[in-house]
């Protein structure tokens, strides 16, 4: 089971995390695409990289938006490491 990371770290992890916020115990972002396709190609690109992570994120997509949070289930719904390398490969992969 991950750690939860304390608050201090997970601020600083923010450092690195353009456009992310931590609130109510987790990472949130908003992604905006050209258009529902590569919103849904971005989504597939994540799930392969969440299935290899064993970690897989809350979002909620309408259109060309997708909402993101990120906290970990097994650790009290707690931010972890996982959730901060689940961040960084959504930024990557969102160009």
């Amino acid at each position: 089971m991950p750690d939860p990371l304390p608050e201090t770290a997970v601020q600083a992890a923010l450092s690195d995390l353009p456009g992310w916020s931590f609130q109510d115990h987790a990472l949130h972002k908003t992604f905006e695409f050209a258009d529902f396709k590569a919103a849904f190609a971005w989504m597939t690109a994540v799930a392969f990289e969440a299935e290899s992570l064993g970690h897989h994120p809350a979002w909620h997509n309408v259109y060309k938006t997708v909402r993101v949070q990120l906290n970990t289930h097994d650790a009290d719904n707690r931010v972890t490491a996982l959730d901060v390398e689940l961040a960084k490969k959504m930024d990557v992969l969102a160009g």
